[in-house]
């Protein structure tokens, strides 16, 4: 089966699930290490005939192990891409890409399902310069995302700046500008641009999306308060987020309020704190999150978070923080 094309063409809650079945066996069939686990939960995998059912792959693995699928035709391939974590703290991630073009099309496929063609919009990655010199490497899944997504619009401008560039985003009204960017480097961009950086008459044509991570460079807030602040320093009415991260090659979006959003291959559950095995189903109650990613096929899309959260309903999800004990890692959420 064409999983490569299948996945990027879900438009149903039942091509979803009937797909996600097949991937499951196809995970069963070749990748070891999530075989094992499951053995080691003594379910038979034979007996799954329901999404519920399937038992989620604790994150940390992939700091452990080269999680990875290899089929009788993929055993002497290497990948084509390992992408690291981020983490300040403990061992680092590793994700083994055996295919990078189902990232580019998790990249551009998911983006434009939540804002319209990529070549509209002129892309500013705002990093701090530790990541404004990795923007040459490929080990960050972060950087590369942005690396293409300014590579598809530098006939628009699109660049990479640092924190210290002054630049102004008045005038130039027919472009649309989408500034992506580290939490302490939007904070610290607005400090240093005292004066408003945005006409009043440009607030519909610019987009200030987070992707989350102090990184130790200034004290953790909760998400309202960053945005509150960001929000008076780039004068818009809303501060858009991005939430992924180095296990996972799609990303959830949020346009305002923190409520993120998954493209339709993408699905997140809130587990029990007490029984991982449980998930909840009440909404606006709190638990650790679980995500299947179906775009992670070839290494394992059903991954058990250290992030904790809760369903608003079937559609939208908000990220509370870190549950205790686990790494401040990567660039894709606050922590409390």
């Amino acid at each position: 089966m064409n999983f490569k094309k299948n996945i990027f063409s879900i438009t149903s809650k039942k091509e979803f699930e009937d797909l996600t079945l097949k991937i499951f066996n196809f995970q069963i069939k070749n990748n070891k290490i999530y075989r094992n686990y499951i053995q080691l939960l003594k379910v038979d995998p034979f007996q799954i005939k329901k999404i519920s059912e399937i038992p989620f792959l604790p994150i940390s693995f992939f700091k452990t192990h080269c999680i990875c699928c290899c089929s009788s035709s993929q055993k002497k391939r290497n990948p084509e891409m390992i992408f690291t974590s981020t983490g300040t703290t403990g061992i680092k991630s590793r994700h083994y890409i055996s295919d990078l073009l189902i990232y580019i099309n998790s990249i551009y496929k998911g983006f434009e399902y939540f804002y319209g063609a990529i070549e509209t919009f002129k892309f500013l990655a705002l990093f701090p310069p530790v990541f404004f010199r990795r923007r040459n490497r490929n080990d960050s899944s972060l950087i590369y995302m942005m690396k293409y997504l300014i590579q598809k619009t530098y006939k628009n401008g699109s660049h990479f700046i640092s924190y210290k560039d002054r630049i102004s985003l008045k005038g130039d009204i027919k472009k649309n500008i989408f500034i992506f960017g580290l939490s302490f480097s939007l904070l610290d961009f607005i400090e240093k641009n005292k004066n408003p950086i945005i006409d009043e008459n440009r607030k519909n044509n610019i987009i200030i999306m987070e992707t989350g991570g102090m990184k130790g460079k200034r004290k953790e807030i909760i998400r309202e308060e960053l945005h509150h602040v960001l929000k008076k320093g780039f004068c818009v009415e809303n501060i858009h987020s991005e939430y992924g991260m180095t296990e996972l090659l799609s990303q959830a979006y949020a346009k305002k309020n923190g409520r993120f959003r998954c493209p339709p291959w993408m699905k997140v559950y809130i587990r029990d704190t007490e029984d991982p095995l449980i998930h909840i189903r009440k909404n606006n109650k709190i638990g650790g999150i679980d995500i299947i990613d179906l775009s992670n096929y070839l290494s394992c899309p059903f991954i058990s978070t250290d992030d904790l959260g809760k369903k608003i309903n079937e559609e939208e999800f908000e990220i509370l923080g870190r549950m205790d004990f686990s790494d401040i890692r990567g660039c894709n959420l606050m922590t409390f």
